[in-house]
């Protein structure tokens, strides 16, 4: 009798062994499941992390009541008077901040003029409207009014677009705050231009004939409407842009009246 009781203990204990090693195997089991999900999980938030960081930026949410037509933002001077002169070959850009303002979209923006000209023949003339904003530094892009020349006769208006109108909206043109990955439109007007900035290197110092310019950014330019097209641009700190491509500035021309003040 005392035989079969300690048999019948043995095969219990051994049951309960085996029961033991299978719950574990279940809770272990369970655990790697989960860190596996997790994983998953983790994979996920990080990839979706670095896709809204690579997201172009197409809304800009700007109180307008903040923002003016004369200012300076550290890569871009928007104060009347203030020019500066590139060239490239036998084509010279010349580009001024006029003494004039405009309203566009409620808001009222300063003007740059640019004049390019081939051989000393104008071929091409904007009107740029830009506005700053006093808090964030933020300068916004508004538009352009185009004229093209052929033998000194307006021929056309190609690119020409204003915020408000056929649905276009204002783009950034230049951040207060520079990061390198910033990606964000400069112009929202569909099928006339869609044109969109990311700042790719910052600490560079570059030389044109103006000058050696320090802590100068570099910027990339594409735009979905062309998208095999790339242009690059380069902007010094007080200065603004003084390369394009191959064309460089040749020189800086402070407004007259340096009191010029911000609205």
């Amino acid at each position: 009798m005392n035989r079969e009781v300690k048999e019948v203990n043995s095969t219990v204990n051994h049951l309960r062994k085996i029961l033991l090693f299978i719950g574990i195997a279940v809770i272990l089991g369970s655990t790697i499941a989960f860190a596996i999900e997790s994983g998953k999980d983790t994979a996920k938030i990080i990839t979706s992390s670095k896709s809204a960081k690579s997201v172009w930026r197409d809304s800009f949410f700007v109180d307008k009541k903040n923002l003016r037509p004369i200012g300076e933002n550290p890569y871009f001077i928007l104060k009347p008077g203030y020019k500066l002169s590139y060239q490239e070959g036998d084509i010279r850009i010349t580009q001024t901040v006029l003494h004039e303002t405009k309203v566009i979209d409620d808001v009222e923006v300063g003007v740059i003029e640019n004049r390019e000209e081939k051989n000393g023949k104008v071929f091409e003339v904007t009107k740029d409207y830009f506005a700053i904003d006093t808090i964030t530094n933020d300068v916004y892009y508004f538009g352009e009014d185009v004229d093209v020349y052929k033998d000194g006769k307006i021929v056309g208006h190609d690119g020409a677009w204003v915020s408000g109108i056929n649905g276009a909206k204002f783009g950034l043109m230049m951040p207060g705050k520079i990061n390198v990955g910033d990606k964000y439109y400069q112009e929202l007007a569909p099928k006339v231009a869609m044109d969109r900035a990311e700042i790719i290197e910052t600490g560079l110092t570059i030389e044109t004939p103006a000058g050696i310019f320090t802590n100068c950014i570099k910027v990339e330019e594409t735009t979905p409407m062309e998208p095999k097209a790339k242009d690059y641009k380069w902007y010094a700190p007080g200065v603004g842009m003084i390369k394009d491509n191959d064309m460089i500035l040749i020189k800086i021309e402070q407004p007259k009246n340096k009191e010029v003040n911000s609205r």
